[in-house]
């Protein structure tokens, strides 16, 4: 029934625009059916009730009435336990289904778009091409670009997507069937069954267990992490390429470049060991193990279709030499297929890659080959026996053969290799300095590291890696610590025998806050062999410093220029090409210092960083360690690429993909390949093009921005760290503890067992802000911030700040950035968790500065933007919260009360399981909650 769909109320807008009504009927058929699916399986009653609190909520959020408010407490006060599980279950469910409508319905605009031949839109890379050309580039220009280009999205197992692969397996079934039913015209028989198969699914859905009944291993992380490969990167990733390319051909004709594989997925799940125990040696092993296996499976699939499909005859066409010679290599020796080269050829190709397999140590699943045959040495050999296929089809007539699956499989073939996705170590500095200060003490001249000063202990270091004497020793008991990460070290270098080093190239250092960090790794990989020292040494893995806190922000330029100095560090530079990666920590710099201090810190770090590397005349590459939401760097990508400081992207970037954003971007494909696309086309438009637009302006607006920065650290330090008891009031009024028990990811939520906030991840910090809808890691000290600016240097000033916004990328990105979080805030639901503070004193008085650090936030905010309300000018994201916040509310609020129960002391597996429920729906919801 469509009462559990959005009506007509005085919060929407006055009509529906009508290319956004198609959305709104996808919403109310998804909504009807998961109401009868309510009405069938809990009754009359129970939907009666979901009804009469989502009404009751909406008037809440309308009017702030405390009518309404007093109402919905007596309704879930009186809610039984299980009455609670079927209402959290409802609401949870219908959100999720909201969200694969809006996600239809931006396929179906960009299709829309498409269709009516528009201009290109921005973050396209066809408009891209346009404004690049049109700035004077040509060819030879985009050819270099793309030649030295890095565009890496880097998948993490980082613990904010709460989704079962159950739930999203059949979210996928759902927005299959609703797009059949928009890009089809349905028979009335197939529109019945269609209907059906909605029907069922969600009628699935509502018997399926939405929660893990355990916390994940990483080996399931690892597992969940490979299923977007299947969904979207493996055969997403090879279209964009091709895009790209054809592109490229449509405005440089025969001169376009043929585009090295630039464009590359990456992972830390499985390898990134900082704080999470349960990485091991073992666990990193079978992480590329999976991974190369999935792509070796996929590859011999494809080949298998391909060559299903190529039943030429050579009675008919001619082939190539090269073709000739690979068919007459093959085992296939049919009688059949003596008059198909393609086909034999092929079958040998897939001879060798289950043979490859084998080597590799992998299970084969698929068809077995025909015969026993050499296995590749790499996968360039498997790109080269594709290339002769093609070019044998393009030089006789069959060059439309030669595209599509074939063109695919051998660009993913480039891009994937036999490893898959490139994985990144990482541990923290502290744990390396344990390590090599324990084989000092057991090997070396230098007794007694971990107090040595800074310069003693940089000697002692550059005098081990450049000798090629090892400490370590078989011989000798080390600590369990040490062996641990030798274990992991030496597992590396098997990694790189076994797949190849372009399965592990980077090794990530966190909380580096000085030139010893670099180098103790450093010495470590030289212990297994992963850096050969010697007059010419040899690294083999990028080196790349973390800088994370305030602090580490604003010391990394001189760690760097430091750190260049070095001539043996110079020289191992040499071998990586002289590319060094820098690695910025959005997340611990906000936890740290705020959001406005932390972006300008960032921005400041990375034009530092720039101007040190061209001293040195070192290429730089960036690492962006960022996370869903804006208090963790998030935010839309093509934006924040373009707001960076003036060469500072050159052509390169990384970006850490986190969370349920992960699920958010890639599981579907099409929208996979537009978010993949966006990066690329920032990408090209931030080297491109230039983006020095502030010319005179930068010192005073740097100026401006470092006294806001200030201003807007000391308020936020202020709450966060020099109130007494505010620790207390975040612990009793977010569900940060209840958080902890809902088994979301593999590593725990603190670095050590403490309930400081210091020692608290920045992730689980974010995520309970957000559900709790107070959100203060987005926008806390703005408002403290402008309003004293604007106090000292009046009207002139909010004009400055004003043409700062009008001109400047990088201020339009941190209000807009801002902007969205203040739209998902809830002050009214924020004062419900407030209440859950048992000392009042300390809630109300804590409360009272979040809430005006609020109102002032939303009032500089549009004094210094103009608006007059939020999302103004971004109407599609505020359609999209307007749709969903009915159903988020009355999540927050029921969550409040079974907080309350629980607290109380009723501590029943119900309970529980409705507070994790409700924490789920919630995040599903905001949908970039972490």
């Amino acid at each position: 029934m469509s009462s559990l769909t959005p009506g007509n109320n005085s919060s929407d807008k006055n009509h529906i625009d009508a290319k956004d009504s198609p959305l709104r009927e996808d919403i109310r058929l998804l909504g009807r059916m998961l109401g009868d699916t309510l009405r069938e399986q809990e009754g009359e009653s129970t939907f009666a009730l979901v009804e009469n609190i989502r009404q009751t909520a909406i008037r809440f959020r309308r009017e702030q009435d405390p009518k309404a408010r007093q109402e919905l407490d007596t309704i879930l006060n009186q809610l039984s336990n299980k009455a609670t599980v079927a209402v959290v279950r409802a609401f949870s469910y219908f959100s999720q289904l909201s969200n694969i409508a809006e996600d239809i319905h931006h396929n179906r605009r960009r299709r829309a778009h498409l269709c009516a031949g528009s201009p290109p839109q921005a973050g396209s890379v066809a408009l891209a091409l346009d404004r690049v050309l049109s700035s004077g580039a040509d060819g030879a220009a985009l050819a270099r670009f793309f030649a030295k280009a890095v565009v890496s999205p880097v998948l993490t197992a980082h613990p904010t997507e709460v989704q079962r692969r159950s739930i999203l397996d059949w979210q996928l079934t759902i927005a299959h069937l609703m797009n059949a039913r928009d890009r089809m015209q349905l028979t009335p028989d197939e529109l019945h069954d269609n209907e059906e198969g909605l029907r069922r699914a969600i009628q699935i859905l509502w018997k399926t267990r939405m929660l893990r009944s355990a916390r994940l291993s990483v080996h399931d992380e690892i597992k969940n992490g490979l299923a977007y490969y299947r969904y979207t990167f493996l055969t997403e990733v090879p279209r964009l390429y091709a895009e790209i390319e054809d592109l490229l051909e449509s405005r440089l004709g025969k001169n376009a470049p043929r585009i090295p594989p630039f464009l590359r997925i990456g992972s830390w799940i499985g390898s990134d060991r900082d704080g999470n125990p349960f990485v091991t040696d073992e666990v990193m092993q079978h992480a590329a193990e999976r991974q190369s296996a999935l792509a070796l499976d996929f590859y011999m699939g494809e080949v298998h279709l391909i060559g299903r499909r190529l039943s030429l005859t050579d009675r008919l066409v001619e082939v190539s030499d090269e073709l000739t010679q690979l068919a007459e290599a093959s085992p296939d020796h049919a009688e059949s297929r003596a008059d198909e080269p393609y086909r034999r050829a092929l079958i040998g190709v897939y001879a060798r890659l289950a043979a490859t397999g084998q080597r590799l140590g992998h299970t084969i699943t698929q068809r077995r080959p025909v015969a026993p045959v050499e296995p590749y040495a790499d996968s360039t050999e498997f790109v080269h026996d594709l290339d002769i296929v093609i070019r044998s089809l393009k030089q006789h007539k069959s060059e439309l053969l030669a595209r599509g699956a074939l063109r695919h499989l051998q660009r993913a073939a480039e891009v994937f290799g036999f490893h898959l996705a490139p994985l990144d170590m990482r541990q923290h500095s502290n744990v390396h300095e344990h390590v090599v200060a324990e084989l000092f003490e057991h090997g070396a001249q230098c007794q007694d590291y971990s107090a040595l000063t800074e310069a003693q202990r940089t000697r002692c270091l550059l005098t081990e890696i450049s000798s090629p004497r090892p400490l370590l020793s078989p011989y000798l008991d080390y600590s369990d610590v040490t062996q641990s990460e030798l274990r992991i070290l030496q597992t590396a270098a098997e990694i790189h025998r076994r797949f190849g080093r372009a399965a592990l190239p980077n090794y990530i250092i966190s909380k580096t806050d000085g030139v010893s960090d670099v180098l103790e790794v450093a010495l470590l990989l030289k212990e297994v062999g992963l850096l050969q020292p010697g007059e010419t040494p040899r690294l083999h893995l990028n080196i790349i410093p973390l800088f994370e806190t305030i602090t580490d922000l604003r010391g990394c330029g001189a760690i760097m220029d430091e750190l260049f100095s070095l001539p043996y560090y110079r020289k191992l530079l040499d071998s990586r090409g002289d590319v060094q990666e820098v690695m910025l920590g959005y997340s611990d710099s906000n936890k740290d210092g705020g959001f406005l201090a932390a972006n300008w810190e960032l921005y400041k770090a990375e034009t530092e960083l720039t101007k040190v590397f061209a001293k040195h005349k070192i290429e730089l590459r960036l690492f962006h360690g960022r996370g869903g939401t804006v208090g963790r760097g998030g935010g839309p990508s093509y934006q924040a690429i373009l707001a960076q400081p003036p060469g500072s992207v050159n052509g390169q970037i990384r970006i850490t993909e986190q969370g349920e954003v992960i699920g958010s971007k890639y599981s579907d494909p099409e929208i996979g390949r537009r978010n993949l696309e966006t990066l690329v086309a920032a990408t090209v438009e931030a080297t491109l093009l230039s983006h020095d637009i502030l010319g005179e302006r930068a010192a005073g607006y740097y100026q401006v921005m470092e006294v806001l920065a200030g201003d807007a650290l000391a308020a936020y330090r202020s709450l966060v760290y020099e109130t007494p008891g505010f620790e207390r009031y975040f612990q009793e009024s977010t569900p940060i503890r209840e958080i902890a028990g809902l088994h979301i990811g593999s590593r725990p939520p603190s670095r050590k067992r403490s309930d400081l906030i210091e020692d608290l991840r920045a992730i689980p910090w974010v995520f309970s802000w957000s559900v709790s809808r107070a959100m203060i890691p987005g926008w806390y000290g703005f408002g403290s911030a402008v309003e004293a600016f604007v106090q000292r240097e009046g009207e002139q000033g909010l004009k400055q700040l004003q043409e700062m916004h009008r001109i400047w990328p990088f201020m339009q990105t941190l209000l807009s950035n801002m902007d969205m979080v203040l739209s998902k805030t809830d002050m009214g639901i924020a004062s419900r968790y407030a209440e859950l503070v048992t000392d009042v004193k300390l809630r109300e008085e804590i409360f009272a500065r979040i809430e005006a650090e609020w109102e002032r936030s939303i009032k500089w905010l549009f004094a210094v933007t103009g608006h007059t309300e939020l999302l103004q000018d971004n109407p599609t994201l505020a359609r999209s919260i307007r749709n969903r916040i009915p159903y988020i509310d009355p999540l927050n609020h029921l969550q409040v009360e079974l907080l309350r129960r629980y607290r109380a002391g009723d501590t029943g597996e119900m309970v529980q399981r409705a507070i994790h429920l409700s924490i789920n729906g919630v995040a599903a919801g905001l949908r970039n909650s972490g």
